[in-house]
């Protein structure tokens, strides 16, 4: 779960951007389903890269989407990316890490923030991931 004993690194600072949530397993076919937000469901939109929004409506042209994908190191991460709109054609930016994606969405929507946070902190106190600062 994230705690923090230097009081900088929290939601809406900018040290909580170099924060990254690893999950201990990777999102495959057989368990995808188990990790809902809001009764959203992923998507694997690419080999082992699957999507799901984090924030999403109608009426406002901003969204953001939970990337979860395996790095290079093995380690499968959660990552942010924000759908654009390009000529008509939707598009997610390229990923950042989940602190960076937290804290551009804490900009737009605190509350939806705080209830990722709490979806990701969920999750670490499941003992299914948790919180790794990042260079």
């Amino acid at each position: 779960m994230f705690n923090s004993m230097d009081d900088n690194i929290k939601l809406g600072n900018a040290s909580f951007d170099n924060m990254m949530f690893v999950l201990k397993n990777e999102i495959t076919r057989k368990n995808h389903k188990d990790y809902k937000f809001m009764d959203n469901e992923m998507q694997e939109i690419a080999d082992d890269i699957w999507a799901m929004p984090a924030y999403m409506k109608e009426e406002d042209d901003y969204s953001s989407f939970f990337m979860f994908t395996k790095i290079e190191s093995g380690d499968t991460v959660v990552a942010f990316s924000e759908g654009q709109l390009n000529d008509g054609n939707f598009a997610l930016s390229n990923p950042m890490t989940s602190g960076k994606g937290l804290n551009r969405l804490f900009k737009h929507d605190e509350k939806r923030a705080h209830s990722v946070l709490h979806f990701l902190n969920m999750i670490s106190k499941a003992d299914e991931g948790n919180w790794r600062i990042v260079e």
